[in-house]
């Protein structure tokens, strides 16, 4: 169902402009709890009051904050000629609205949220690859953590320690995120991901390689398209 997109303060574009999809996977999961909770007998209600108490609002703060970071991107591009008319008729656009739009619900992390945002943007002006692509790659976003896409972003231009002659990639890694040098099960885990969805082309972070194999991009193509989707 689509409906008109609301802006900060609650202005609503004309039907000239702008539509968009208001439900949400975040809706859709608030009603089904809520229906499980009525079913509970004698403390169904007021478990379902507790819910909505406690969840309902930062869902829709997620929604609201997400239309309206989105919303003045796209009012930005419209003062620099983007039509927004043409995006009520683009359903590759409505599409992709839908879909991050779902996952913004499902996030708290600010670099996620902020690779949907320029996932959306990147497809209102154009500048995206083609559909089945823009699905696969926004799942990616989807399942993915904010480490798994800081990972994929530091191998597209590895940057070794100073002075260092061999090592392994994973020399590399906790030396440009040193957060995870106690974590060395996780990142390998993280590692894994990445390379089972073909975004990097090393299957292991261990083997020992000269400096000049520790500098070289270990991206795909496929990882680099992510890359240009969500930047």
């Amino acid at each position: 169902m689509i409906i008109w997109w609301k802006w900060r303060w609650g202005k609503v574009l004309s039907e000239n402009n702008l539509t968009v999809p208001k439900a949400t996977s975040g809706d859709a999961l608030h009603a089904t709890v809520r229906a499980g909770l009525s079913a509970i007998p004698f403390a169904g209600g007021a478990a379902v009051e507790l819910f909505q108490a406690v969840v309902q609002p930062p869902i829709e703060k997620r929604r609201q904050k997400w239309m309206s970071e989105v919303g003045d991107r796209l009012l930005e591009l419209e003062a620099k000629g983007l039509k927004l008319e043409d995006l009520q008729n683009n359903e590759q656009f409505i599409s992709v609205v839908m879909h991050a739009s779902q996952a913004v619900i499902r996030t708290h992390q600010e670099a996620k949220l902020k690779a949907l945002r320029n996932a959306v943007i990147n497809v209102a002006i154009g500048q995206a690859p083609d559909e089945t692509l823009q699905h696969l790659l926004l799942n990616f976003v989807d399942s993915f953590t904010e480490q798994h896409l800081r990972i994929l972003k530091l191998f597209q231009n590895p940057k070794p320690p100073p002075n260092i002659s061999m090592g392994g990639l994973s020399t590399v890694l906790e030396h440009n995120i040193p957060e995870l040098r106690q974590h060395r099960e996780l990142y390998i885990q993280l590692w894994k991901d990445l390379y089972s969805r073909g975004l990097v082309n090393t299957e292991g972070l261990n083997a020992t390689m000269s400096g000049n194999g520790l500098e070289a991009k270990r991206t795909t193509e496929l990882g680099d398209s992510l890359l240009r989707f969500i930047e």
